[in-house]
């Protein structure tokens, strides 16, 4: 399993407000062909409903492929179509369609990655919601804090007003 030297959880993209991995990383770690792989996956299409599994956009491809894969030049470096992109249910499904012995540990592994993702989402979004609470309660100690500096100016500025100007001895 040479792929798994590759942290999994770099090849786990959001699209479309999903986490998803692509049909080729997938394949690559299953290790077979991704031809052999969408094959095994289209015998088995009532188990890929599209919330488990959906083809990108060429507009989508060209998004992703810009942010992990510098284009090769030559023959048969391309893709003849669009690749295809797994929820998390969807990888979980492939488990029932692959299984080889590479398979099993390789989806034991990708579902550990995808929870330990949700967990440090969750750890995230719950220290976002207290770093929101800490600004709403120092934007009021702020707001009172410039109060009391604008009421101390406008003093100053009606004291130097006083002071101004000249004393006549008579």
């Amino acid at each position: 399993m040479n792929e798994l030297t590759i942290p999994i959880h770099h090849k786990i993209y959001t699209l479309r407000g999903k986490q998803i991995m692509l049909d080729k990383d997938l394949a690559s770690l299953y290790e077979v062909e991704t031809k052999v792989f969408n094959q095994a996956v289209k015998r088995n299409s009532e188990r890929f409903p599209d919330d488990f599994m959906f083809q990108l956009t060429s507009e989508e491809y060209d998004s992703l492929r810009s942010q992990f894969v510098t284009l090769d030049n030559g023959r048969g470096k391309h893709r003849k179509y669009m690749p295809y992109a797994f929820t998390e249910n969807g990888v979980y499904m492939l488990s029932a369609v692959l299984k080889s012995k590479v398979a099993i540990e390789v989806s034991i592994e990708i579902m550990r990655t995808f929870t330990k993702l949700r967990e440090f989402t969750l750890h995230y979004n719950a220290l976002a919601k207290q770093l929101i609470e800490l600004e709403r309660k120092n934007d009021k100690k702020f707001k009172e804090v410039f109060h009391i500096l604008d009421t101390l100016v406008n003093e100053t500025k009606k004291t130097d007003e006083k002071v101004m100007g000249f004393i006549r001895d008579a």
